[in-house]
């Protein structure tokens, strides 16, 4: 017996889009409001192309301290 996942949508308020990517929320809490609180929120790909470009120089930083 197969089972498949349940295609889960973005979680921006408004967007009933396809989910393509997951997220960590306190950084897309920066730019999108969403459905529900959460650690991780899933975005389509629209909204996680806009999430990369508003996130640059913060994901950057994050990503310095792990040297």
């Amino acid at each position: 017996m197969v089972r498949y996942m349940a295609a889960k949508e973005c979680d921006v308020v408004g967007c009933t889009a396809e989910s393509f990517q997951t997220v960590p929320a306190d950084l897309a809490s920066k730019l999108f409001q969403f459905k529900e609180k959460k650690s991780k929120v899933h975005l389509c790909r629209a909204h996680y192309k806009e999430y990369k470009k508003g996130t640059k120089k913060e994901r950057e930083l994050k990503r310095m301290d792990w040297v």
